[in-house]
């Protein structure tokens, strides 16, 4: 039996005679070739490794229990003999000590007695009315009947009729009182009822036929129910449409907005379907006329869900974020004026707003990218003044932040890391960010230490236009020889939405755990993900098949001019979801550098998958770039020239199984060959153990030219706990 062990010291040994002979040994590297039993021991060690660095990380977070005064405050620690010690902290000078059980048990029941623990349901009204029924000055109560809006005065019980032509399929709703009580403002509604999607459960117990499963999806180029928004004056008794346009995206009336001391005006947020332009557009109730407040146009895409907006209470203000001038910033807009004022500024870009304090004119939020030299995507935390003065760094050190706040906001616990370096945990001051003291700083188990394993590295390379920096991680065998030429296996996920390298404290994962089987893992986020410029991002505008492979073609040739051992005449690589869709993808219009991929769950036609995502990238109407860049179609599918495994779970309710067995119908008809799983009752995942268990024996067999263990003969025991990390796919 051939047994594999951390060789890390005969490594350096083997490196400095061959240089001590004159001899590179960096020259002439034989591919990677493992026999049969060298595989399965490395399947073996795979296992050893997985299990050896389970809960391999110790007081890597502080999870504070505040005193009712904010004085102080205790936590707990999972210490790696599996007892918890209990830590007391002073606040204001960060002074720490042990806490006993029974001083625990007291602090926890003071908690709960000034209600630390307790979190009150907000009140809301009526589903078809924004505010309540009851107008502001009390004097009249507003119903809906039979899809029509009435109003009923309290005092003699006069009731007024504004509308006739409601009905039970075309409603009026959503309707709000102005703040003087003289009108109402609302909606008439057009419902539109999504189309089905069905999917059939082939193995549920305790039945004999396959049950069918249908529910409503909207997919791109479906209608959504549209909105008219209209007034209704109580002194007129009527209904006087506001002159816009209909709304119809995205699914929700839009909520009214009365300017601060004025009745008259009123403000809602409007995004034209296809993601290219979104206005605040004000009504004037006395008029029904309409003018926009802010317009902003993108010839590509503005991103709904992170454009953000805020009106500070007891202020005509709008606190919005915008990508107009190429980077995520903050902007104050007067809403009378419509005068548009930048708050922050500069190469870099605004990940969230955290807080608003309208009263101190302040608002908290995070950013990337502002310290030069280091990696763009660490979150660190800034307070800056509405006028953009007084900007503070709040997390001034180098690594990814992440922060919880006091009860009141005074103090803060700021945890920061980076992929390869420990956690270390602070309390702070929020006023000025200024260290109070360290409260922990994370240690590894001893079995994490005596396996052999490390955190990935980070590499930067340049991407398509020589000069952007690409950022990615890398995991090689523990027992890598420099000597040798291993196959790359890329780990993609291109979902524009986000950006998905790891840049907190990764002690070990399903990449590294592939890696010791006799590979070099990688994570790349290229161009077209999110979280850095505009002209980054853009790189996605209908162009998801781009994937950024330009970028990750070029980072990995650039890892490998840099380390030798890297072999990029065999790069696989695999992805579930929109991942899933990029690794099908790279194999067809990427032929040349990719060989081999799994994919799981993927949303290989755009049009096949969900609305919401893919209009915003890939835009609407829906055209011709969206067949051009299918997986699904019998001309895209006869470039096919790797292997290919198709994952996919029968009961996803995130992406139809039908948009993996069309990239099916398509290879077939093409006369290519691939491997397909379907796993019964599984959802959206990446295929569980026994998909994972599939991917590599997939890989190994196709890029180390090896056969795998056979499990069937129990040459090793299933390992349900296979690459155990869990991803969040879209």
């Amino acid at each position: 039996m051939i047994t594999i062990m951390h060789q890390s010291q005969k490594i350096r040994y083997t490196f400095w005679i061959a240089l001590w002979l004159g001899i590179s040994p960096l020259m002439g590297q034989t591919p990677f070739y493992p026999s049969h039993d060298e595989i399965v021991a490395r399947y073996r060690h795979a296992a050893m490794m997985d299990s050896l660095t389970r809960n391999a990380v110790f007081k890597s977070t502080v999870t504070a229990h505040w005193s009712s005064d904010e004085q102080s405050f205790w936590y707990p620690n999972l210490l790696p003999d599996g007892t918890t010690e209990y830590v007391h902290v002073v606040a204001k000078t960060g002074k720490k000590r042990p806490l006993n059980k029974a001083e625990i048990a007291a602090m926890t029941v003071a908690n709960k007695a000034d209600g630390q623990e307790r979190r009150q349901p907000q009140q809301r009204g009526p589903a078809d009315f924004r505010g309540g029924r009851v107008s502001p000055d009390k004097q009249w109560e507003a119903y809906l009947a039979n899809g029509n809006l009435f109003a009923k005065r309290l005092s003699d019980g006069d009731i007024v009729q504004f509308t006739s032509d409601g009905t039970r399929e075309n409603p009026y709703g959503a309707i709000a009182w102005s703040p003087d009580s003289k009108y109402l403002a609302g909606y008439r509604t057009y419902p539109v009822q999504d189309s089905l999607v069905h999917f059939v459960l082939s193995a549920v117990p305790k039945t004999t036929r396959g049950q069918l499963v249908s529910r409503p999806y909207k997919q791109p180029g479906d209608p959504f129910t549209t909105y008219d928004l209209f007034l209704f004056p109580l002194d007129k008794r009527t209904a006087i449409r506001v002159a816009t346009e209909t709304i119809d995206f995205p699914s929700a009336a839009p909520l009214l907005r009365w300017r601060h001391g004025d009745a008259r005006h009123f403000t809602y947020e409007k995004f034209d379907r296809g993601h290219q332009r979104f206005r605040v557009i004000e009504v004037d109730a006395h008029t029904g006329n309409t003018r926009a407040v802010v317009d902003e146009r993108s010839s590509t895409f503005i991103y709904h869900d992170r454009q953000y907006t805020y009106y500070p209470k007891g202020s005509n203000l709008l606190i919005r974020t915008s990508e107009k001038n190429g980077w995520r910033h903050l902007y104050l807009v007067d809403l009378i004026t419509g005068i548009e004022k930048p708050i922050t500024r500069g190469e870099w870009v605004v990940r969230d707003v955290i807080e608003v304090d309208a009263e101190k004119k302040q608002i908290l939020f995070t950013a990337g990218g502002m310290n030069a030299g280091e990696d763009p995507y660490h979150v660190h935390y800034y307070r800056i003044g509405f006028d953009g003065n007084q900007l503070t760094e709040l997390t001034p050190e180098p690594g990814h932040h992440s922060v919880t706040f006091s009860p009141s906001g005074a103090y803060f616990i700021d945890t920061y890391s980076t992929v390869n370096k420990l956690p270390v945990t602070k309390l702070r001051r929020s006023k000025d960010g200024k260290e109070v003291a360290v409260l922990e700083k994370a240690v590894l188990s001893d079995s994490y230490q005596q396996s052999g394993a490390t955190p990935p590295e980070v590499f930067v390379a340049k991407g398509r236009d020589g000069i952007t920096d690409i950022w990615g991680i890398v995991s090689k065998p523990s027992d890598y020889d420099p000597s040798k030429k291993y196959p790359v296996l890329e780990n993609i996920y291109a979902g524009p939405h986000d950006s998905f390298v790891p840049k907190s404290f990764v002690p070990y994962s399903e990449m590294q755990s592939l890696a010791e089987l006799g590979f070099i893992v990688v994570m790349i986020d290229g161009m077209g993900t999110a979280n850095r410029s505009k002209s980054f991002h853009d790189v996605c505008w209908q162009n998801i098949a781009d994937a950024g492979y330009p970028d990750r073609i070029r980072w990995i040739k650039a890892l490998a001019e840099k380390y030798p051992f890297v072999d990029t005449t065999r790069v696989g690589l695999y992805g579930t979801s929109a991942g899933g869709q990029n690794t099908v993808s790279a194999l067809l219009f990427q032929p040349h550098f990719y060989k081999a991929g799994v994919a799981a769950n993927g949303c290989y036609d755009n049009r096949v998958d969900k609305q919401w995502w893919n209009e915003q990238w890939m835009g609407y109407p829906v055209g011709k770039h969206y067949e051009a860049q299918s997986c699904a179609t019998v001309a895209n599918a006869r470039k096919l020239n790797g292997k290919l495994l198709l994952i996919v779970g029968e009961a996803d309710t995130n992406v139809p199984p039908e948009s993996s067995h069309r990239v099916a119908d398509a290879l077939i008809k093409a006369g290519k060959t691939f491997d397909f799983l379907s796993i019964p009752g599984m959802g959206h995942s990446d295929g569980g153990p026994f998909g994972r268990m599939k991917k590599r024996d997939f890989f190994v067999r196709h890029l180390l030219k090896a056969e795998p263990p056979d499990w069937n003969a129990g040459e090793l025991p299933y390992n349900p706990n296979i690459g155990r990390e869990r991803w969040s796919f879209q």
